[in-house]
């Protein structure tokens, strides 16, 4: 094991680019950011990743103005840029805000590489995403604590505890009453916040064809959920996004945690800055430090946060030497445990107003661009195929739990038994809960288009991130290992085929002109599946790769969100998920990193998250239960090359 005790050296590198004639547009905004590279020589956290969680670290931590915080973020500020809602955020895919991942080749998709966005901004995803604010069910949020087996920390993540942290994150604005009265809108305010700093609303601004669309035109099997929010996400509705009613704009982890805050002194923010790796070396390696007194966060997302680790020599031992890393700590479950949503659509054209018609012809009013595919249902597998089906796909499944295990890309036993803990868990849910295995979303952001898309929300197939090259400028490899267990494509096929019912039915039905994708000509259980090999894509909400799990089951972090065989890193974003949930992944990602602050700061501040780095039924142990501020130190070095800054930063 690799212990990283404040005592013993510690290195965290990172290079950064800093234009030196750059100037922010706003002065509100440039609060805490650091342009000219300048930062202190001491501080008390480190943040790595400026993103959806990173930035709420940031905000929660440095409340206690006795604590210095550094945020390090590999994009740019994004000062320049307001980033827009769901009609013109694809502007920022595949741009300078994205990562612009792809998957490697999917076998079980004829081959196919699928785009994964991941933002590369301050906000990280949460500025160029749908906005959806959709939380996990209470059944999904306690299948996961019940996977920690009762370790110290495990309370953390009761639903009261974690949807008390979802709520501190939300301000919720109520709809006007002319659009809850046109689109029939229905929520519940206790379940909301009113905390601050994101606020949540219903859009502006609501089409005839977004009542018409699954709320109504559903098998009647499917009925309308009271509010998302209250955990009971099932069924059909107008969900909240994540929107500021002041000025319908989009409300992401910058705008709400950072912009508003006063200048703090003891919060530096440095984008353009790439971490390289934390690694253990001896004093006096560089030319100048900082110290780092109490730990480092890892908050690069489900891509990001193993990558450091593994960079780091941190995960399985195969991969660290393939790459040509030296293994410090080998942990099986780094990069594994990866799942993400499927989503496939089938469009119908229409001579009724859609929002995208109402854009391509100009309108551009702030309650209008504030307009979202907010209409989402989410269908248990009774609804979808029937009980009698259901019945015989979930037995089969339970079966198949010897067979599948082989699916997983490791070698390392744990890991299996991560999975098979995991794949028992989902048949538990599939079995004696009304969760949904099917989000339906419709979509009228395109001109003269409707769509209503089909996403998995429980994929079985295991897939994995690894790296294969010591560089932290060269991607990571990205096989999420789609379709590989075939009742995945199953519950897809069926999920579709619900789609094309409630397109075809009474009254949305009234608004469609014909069916233009895939059309008629996919219509058996056999085309289903060939068309969806060939056009389903990814939701964007992959998970898991820093999984909260029993070290013997492949976990890479505790219930207290540290990493094993570490004393001071922590990851706190969405790959600490163990299972997939039945949501998008802002909502929950916020509350992790809500929560992750709590457990901080009890912990230095002496209140109940203190503890040891309890290895979950492991022989092995090691943790950080005082307030040391033995100082480690982050040193710096300087050199230019082809006219930019870059910065290497050592942490020891």
């Amino acid at each position: 094991m690799w212990p990283l005790t404040l005592t013993t050296a510690t290195l965290l590198t990172l290079t950064s680019h800093v234009a030196a004639t750059y100037l922010p547009l706003a002065s509100l905004r440039s609060r805490n950011v650091v342009y000219d590279g300048s930062i202190s020589k001491e501080y008390d956290f480190i943040i790595v990743g400026g993103g959806t969680a990173g930035l709420v670290l940031a905000a929660r931590l440095s409340e206690d103005s006795t604590k210095t915080v550094l945020v390090l973020e590999a994009g740019h500020s994004g000062d320049d840029v307001i980033f827009p809602t769901t009609l013109t955020s694809t502007l920022f895919t595949a741009s300078e805000y994205d990562y612009a991942y792809s998957t490697a080749s999917q076998s079980n998709m004829n081959g196919r590489s699928l785009s994964w966005p991941r933002g590369k901004v301050l906000g990280g995803s949460s500025a160029i995403n749908g906005m959806y604010a959709v939380r996990p069910p209470q059944v999904e949020v306690e299948a996961w604590q019940s996977l920690l087996d009762g370790q110290d920390g495990a309370d953390n993540w009761s639903w009261d505890s974690f949807n008390a942290a979802m709520k501190k994150s939300e301000t919720f604005t109520a709809p006007t009453a002319d659009v809850e009265a046109m689109a029939h809108i229905t929520y519940d305010e206790s379940v909301h916040g009113k905390m601050v700093p994101c606020t949540t609303a219903i859009p502006d601004l609501n089409l005839v064809l977004t009542e018409t669309g699954p709320r109504r035109s559903m098998l009647s099997a499917l009925n309308r959920a009271l509010d998302g929010a209250s955990g009971e996400n099932w069924g059909a509705y107008i969900t909240q996004s994540f929107i500021n009613p002041t000025n319908w704009t989009r409300s992401y982890t910058r705008s709400a945690y950072i912009d508003p805050l006063p200048p703090r002194s003891n919060l530096d923010i440095l984008a353009d800055a790439t971490v390289t790796r934390i690694y253990a070396a001896s004093a006096g390696a560089a030319t100048s430090s900082v110290s780092v007194k109490k730990e480092v966060i890892l908050a690069g997302g489900v891509i990001g946060s193993p990558q450091v680790l593994m960079l780091s020599g941190i995960g399985p031992t195969d991969v660290l030497e393939s790459a040509g890393v030296t293994v410090q700590n080998a942990l099986p479950g780094v990069g594994q445990h990866v799942q993400d949503h499927l989503v496939a659509a089938i469009y119908w054209s229409t001579d009724v107003e859609t929002a995208g018609t109402l854009y391509a012809n100009g309108l551009r009013t702030p309650e209008f661009t504030s307009y979202i595919n907010s209409a989402t249902a989410y269908v248990n597998l009774t609804a979808i195929m029937g009980e009698s089906a259901r019945s015989e796909l979930v037995q089969s499944i339970a079966d198949a739990a010897d067979t599948s295990a082989s699916l997983v890309p490791s070698q390392y036993q744990e890991v299996v038994a991560g999975y098979r803990s995991m794949y028992s868990k989902a048949v538990e849910l599939f079995q004696n809960t009304p969760v949904g295995n099917i989000e339906l979303l419709l979509a009228i952001t395109g001109a003269g288009a409707v769509g209503i898309q089909a996403g998995l929300q429980h994929p079985m197939s295991p897939g994995h991130i690894y790296i294969n090259s010591s560089s932290a400028f060269d991607y990571p490899v990205i096989d999420p290992g789609y379709l590989s267990h075939s009742s995945d494509l199953t519950i897809l096929r069926e999920g579709i085929k619900l789609a094309r019912i409630a397109g075809n039915t009474p009254p949305l039905s009234n608004y469609l002109t014909g069916e233009t994708s895939p059309g008629s000509e996919v219509d058996t259980d056999e085309e289903w599946e060939a068309w969806l090999k060939d056009n389903a894509r990814t939701e964007y909400h992959p998970r898991g790769s820093c999984s909260m799990l029993p070290l013997d089951q492949g976990g890479v972090v505790n219930a207290k969100l540290q990493v094993y065989g570490t004393d001071n890193v922590r990851v706190a974003d969405s790959a600490i998920f163990p299972i997939d949930m039945s949501c998008h992944l802002e909502a929950p990602t916020i509350g992790v990193a809500e929560k992750a602050a709590e457990i901080i700061l009890a912990q230095y501040n002496g209140g109940s998250g203190s503890g040891s780095n309890s290895n979950g039924g492991s022989s092995s142990s090691s943790g950080n239960s005082d307030d040391s501020d033995s100082a480690s130190s982050l040193a710096l070095s300087w050199w230019t090359m082809l006219g930019a800054s870059l910065v290497g930063v050592l942490l020891f």
